[in-house]
């Protein structure tokens, strides 16, 4: 998998810039992820365009949602939650996740490889 790694020496305020380059790491995940708040359980409900798709207990209001999704994955993936990381999302359904110490694949798998 491929990230995108911040220019330092740039004054990109945004973070991202046209500078960057991508590296590959392969101790690295960022997944796409679409969330359903307010669900009756927690459980991954399969993919939803190209995304994991979860639903959660929690309300989609003051981080609660964001706090649910961390310790679900971190449960179900077996890391600790300092492992995950939000990107992109913080207050969207659709959300930029990267796991620190799994593949893409191993995260995939570990969490769809139930349904």
């Amino acid at each position: 998998m491929f990230v995108e790694q911040k220019c330092l020496d740039h004054p990109c305020a945004q973070g991202y810039c046209a500078r960057s380059e991508l590296h590959y790491n392969s101790s690295m995940a960022t997944l796409r992820f679409h969330i359903v708040p307010n669900a009756k359980i927690d459980n991954v409900a399969g993919e939803h365009g190209g995304a994991i798709k979860i639903k959660l207990r929690a309300p989609a209001r003051e981080g609660k949602a964001n706090a649910a999704l961390r310790t679900f994955l971190a449960e179900e993936l077996k890391i600790p939650q300092r492992a995950i990381v939000l990107e992109h999302g913080q207050t969207s359904r659709d959300k930029v996740i990267r796991i620190d110490g799994m593949s893409e694949e191993d995260v995939r798998s570990g969490l769809l490889g139930t349904l």
